[in-house]
């Protein structure tokens, strides 16, 4: 939900620069540009927070290692869940 349109959200006024041909071609049109820049504004800060996918694949690939010579992954799958399980029944006793 965009923040504008949040429950209790108070609105509050701030000011922008335009030129005055950019504020003139404004007027012209039947737009409602309060609300067009609050959906901007909001999709901006929502796209900010997100994380930068092509940055964590490269961070990524640089942290990956391959695995041993001989490495059983399912074995080791089998001794973690056997660890876990032992754990969940002493701590249910």
């Amino acid at each position: 939900m965009a923040a504008s349109k949040r429950k209790n959200d108070r609105m509050v006024r701030t000011t922008i620069t335009l030129p005055l041909s950019l504020k003139e071609k404004m007027d012209r049109t039947d737009v409602n540009w309060s609300e067009e820049l609050r959906g901007m504004i909001s999709q901006r800060i929502e796209a900010e927070g997100q994380p930068n996918m092509a940055e964590a694949v490269i961070l990524n690939e640089k942290v990956r290692r391959d695995a041993p010579e001989n490495w059983d992954s399912l074995e080791v799958i089998k001794q973690w869940r056997k660890r876990r399980s032992a754990r969940e029944t002493t701590k249910n006793s």
